[in-house]
């Protein structure tokens, strides 16, 4: 399986990042210890979403949607409200 998800930063309020693996425990491992250069000065991370996918294919291609299209995005934001003001 392969996976896009959104992380949110515990220590900057409302930073969120968004990122595809085929192994998602362990890349939120790495997002929490400060291996991933993009979001070391941002941890810990708390997890709010995530979608799984068969194809890495499509996992990339959705976290490329998600990332340059601002409606995309703003349409997840719009169901997750509530995970992403707590």
């Amino acid at each position: 399986m392969f996976y896009v998800y959104l992380i949110k930063s515990k220590k900057v309020n409302n930073w969120v990042y968004i990122g595809s693996t085929g192994n998602l425990r362990k890349r939120i491992a790495m997002h929490n210890i400060g291996q991933v250069r993009s979001t070391k000065y941002y941890c810990p991370f708390r997890i709010i979403y995530y979608e799984a996918y068969l194809s890495e294919k499509d996992a990339r291609k959705r976290e490329q949607n998600l990332k340059l299209r601002s409606n995309a995005f703003n349409q997840l934001r719009k169901r997750l409200i509530e995970s992403l003001e707590s």
